[in-house]
C-alpha cells in the first residue's frame, strides 16, 4: 500500500519504511509525526482525494533534523560597481514512515523506540561547557561516558581541575550534575537554554 502526501508544499509518494527529507518540521528526533494531507491512496484499489481522502493519515518517526547543500546566489550589475553573494542551506527534516491509516485511525503519537536510548551516552558535548578542545582532554584523561563524570567526588573534581586546567569549570558549569541528569534521561541543558532564549520564558 502506499500512499501520496503533501507538506512543505511537495507532493512524495510514500509507503511503509519509506525514509523521506522533507521541509523542516517543528520537531525533535523520536517524536512521531502525523501527515493529514492525503492526496491519494494506492493498493488493491486507487482512492484520489477531493482534494484529500477522508479518513487517511500517514504516520512518521523524525531520524533526524539536518540541512541541504549550500546554494550560492551570485548577483551582478554590469558597469555598475555593484555586486552580491549569499549562500543558503535549507533546514531539513528526515523522516521514517511508520505506518498508513484509513477508516479515521490516529497514530499513537509515541515512538516505539524512547528517544532517550538513541542518546550515545559517550558523548561529552552534550554537556554544557564541554566543547571540542575540553572533550579531547577528558578522552585522552580515560574520561570517556557521562557515568564517569557523574561518579566524581571532591577528590576527582579537584584532581582533574588540576591535571587538566580547568580552572574551576568542573564547579563553576555543575558537570557533574549534568551528567545525573543526563543518566536520568532529561535533555541536555544546552537545548533548553537555547529554548528559553527562544521563547523569552523562565524554564
Amino acid at each position: 500500500m502506499f500512499a501520496v502526501i503533501k507538506t512543505g508544499g511537495k507532493q512524495y509518494k510514500v509507503a511503509a519504511n519509506d525514509v523521506i527529507t522533507i521541509e523542516r518540521l517543528e520537531a525533535e528526533a523520536g517524536d512521531v509525526i502525523a501527515f493529514e494531507q492525503v492526496l491519494m491512496l494506492g493498493g488493491d484499489t486507487v482512492t484520489v482525494g477531493t482534494p484529500t481522502v477522508a479518513g487517511a493519515t500517514v504516520a512518521g518517526e523524525v531520524v533526524e533534523q539536518a540541512r541541504g547543500p549550500k546554494v550560492i546566489s551570485f548577483k551582478k550589475r554590469r558597469r555598475q560597481n555593484s555586486k552580491r553573494k549569499k549562500g543558503h542551506r535549507q533546514d531539513l527534516t528526515i523522516v521514517r514512515i511508520t505506518e498508513i491509516l484509513t477508516g479515521g485511525a490516529k497514530p499513537a503519537m509515541t515512538a516505539k523506540a524512547a528517544p532517550a536510548a538513541s542518546v550515545d551516552p559517550s558523548n561529552l558535548s552534550l554537556i554544557a561547557g564541554i566543547g571540542p578542545t575540553i572533550e579531547k582532554k577528558l578522552r585522552a584523561a580515560g574520561i570517556t561516558s557521562w557515568s564517569d563524570i557523574a561518579a566524581w567526588g571532591e577528590a576527582d573534581i579537584a584532581k582533574w581541575d588540576e591535571e587538566l586546567k580547568l580552572r574551576g569549570r568542573i564547579t563553576r558549569e555543575e558537570w557533574v550534575e549534568q551528567a545525573k541528569e543526563l543518566l536520568a534521561g532529561k535533555p541536555p541543558r544546552a537545548k533548553a537554554d537555547q529554548a528559553e532564549l527562544a521563547s523569552g520564558k523562565d524554564y
